[in-house]
């Protein structure tokens, strides 16, 4: 199954959810970061027991080949070779008794682990 989400103009892509967003501005403000200019990165690598996982990291300002999105007041950096596989996905904010994070809801994912740390498309 492969499912992407695409703006006016064609393009595929990444969103946040108000609480992702929300939490990621809180974290980046705490570490004196100019929100309007850093961004989250989110990326794919190898690794993890279904072949991929996904990485997160705060930075400064994105890189000359990334793609940027914005949303619900964030901006997400996303290179290309990892925008084939997160094309169409969510960055979401879960919280509870099993503990809180970051979570990508990804449209293109055919099978994950039994931890949902890695992933398959």
């Amino acid at each position: 199954m492969s499912a992407t989400v695409e703006n006016g103009d064609g393009d595929t892509v990444v969103t946040a959810t108000e609480a992702a967003a929300e939490q990621a501005r809180d974290l980046m403000e705490g570490e004196d970061m100019d929100v309007s200019e850093a961004g989250l990165r989110l990326y794919v690598q190898q690794g993890g027991c279904a072949g991929l996982s996904y990485g997160m990291r705060f930075e400064p300002e994105p890189e000359p080949e990334d793609q940027i999105f914005e949303s619900n007041g964030i901006r997400l950096f996303v290179d290309q070779s990892s925008l084939n596989y997160v094309g169409g996905s969510q960055l979401a904010f879960e919280g509870g008794l099993q503990g809180a994070g970051f979570h990508v809801q990804n449209p293109n994912v055919e099978s994950e682990c039994g931890c949902g740390e890695s992933f398959r498309t």
